[in-house]
């Protein structure tokens, strides 16, 4: 477009040559206003002509800024594209690794509710086993506290704390003042005693006995730990030889002054704590076959 406009120009350029040549030499009158038309005409094309290659020029500048700019766009467009490839790559890989993570989690969460489901039996199973503790404890305490006068409730002390019987005897009632020989009176409670243990096979029977904190001056008697020994042996002894209880379920302990329930600062006091405690609870194996019946959650 440039080339034929300036060829235009050029031509245009000769013909006012051409009329300048003519106005130079002589000419008629009616030539010249022709002449001169033309003149004036060929001035308007050219000045046309200069207008449109002037707005060319504008629409060529124009055009090359618009190829540019789209350059640059197309530049920043593959860029952008090569960058979205390489996150859609990365973004495949880690929900590859997402499905395997979740496949695998999948297989642990089945396995947890597993063991969920197991351990919930098990403690199912603890809490029935407790409550069946629990209700032969209460009936062993209601059937031994009916079984009781009035007064030897008075000087007996019967307790359920946690799933263990106790029944705390004073050591009037029992013994001779000063020593560890059973007494008559005891007879009759003891084996009231001994006949509900003998009931309730499934226990064991402790025989615990327990002094205040006076010095003791007796021969063959070192001190109150001897004292509260002998005097638990003597408990045991009875159970066994005078009321039949199986031996194989007694045990006989002795704690002396050291598990004191009251001060021993008074007579009170100390008379509550010279005291020999039965205490029944249920068999050590039968708890170890609980532990032995757990889930084992170690494994796989």
């Amino acid at each position: 477009m440039k080339k034929s406009i300036t060829f235009f120009s050029a031509a245009l350029a000769a013909k006012l040559l051409v009329v300048a040549i003519v106005f130079t030499s002589c000419v008629s009158k009616k030539q010249f206003v022709g002449l001169q038309s033309d003149y004036s005409s060929l001035q308007k094309e050219f000045a046309s002509l200069q207008d449109k290659y002037q707005t060319s020029q504008l629409d060529l500048a124009k055009s090359q800024t618009e190829v540019k700019s789209l350059e640059e766009r197309l530049a920043d467009a593959k860029k952008a594209n090569a960058e979205l490839k390489e996150l859609y790559n990365k973004l495949n890989k880690s929900l590859a690794s997402s499905l395997d993570q979740n496949t695998q989690s999948s297989v642990n969460i089945s396995k947890l509710v597993d063991e969920i489901n197991a351990s919930n039996a098990y403690i199912k199973h603890l809490v029935e086993v407790k409550s069946k503790s629990d209700s032969l404890n209460l009936a062993l305490t209601n059937k031994l506290t009916r079984s009781l006068s009035r007064d030897e409730l008075s000087e007996v002390d019967i307790k359920v704390l946690k799933g263990v019987v106790y029944i705390s005897l004073a050591d009037n009632m029992l013994y001779k003042s000063g020593s560890y020989e059973i007494n008559e009176r005891a007879g009759e409670t003891l084996s009231k005693i001994a006949k509900i243990i003998t009931d309730y096979k499934d226990y064991e029977v402790l025989i615990e006995g327990n002094t205040d904190n006076v010095p003791i001056s007796r021969q063959n008697i070192r001190n109150n730990w001897d004292l509260s020994a002998l005097r638990a042996s003597s408990v045991v002894q009875a159970l066994q030889n005078k009321y039949g209880v199986d031996p194989k379920r007694l045990s006989a302990a002795g704690r002396g002054e050291y598990n004191p329930i009251a001060t021993n600062d008074t007579e009170v006091g100390r008379q509550r704590n010279r005291r020999t405690q039965i205490i029944i609870t249920p068999k050590l194996d039968q708890f170890m076959e609980l532990i032995d019946k757990a889930p084992d959650t170690d494994k796989d």
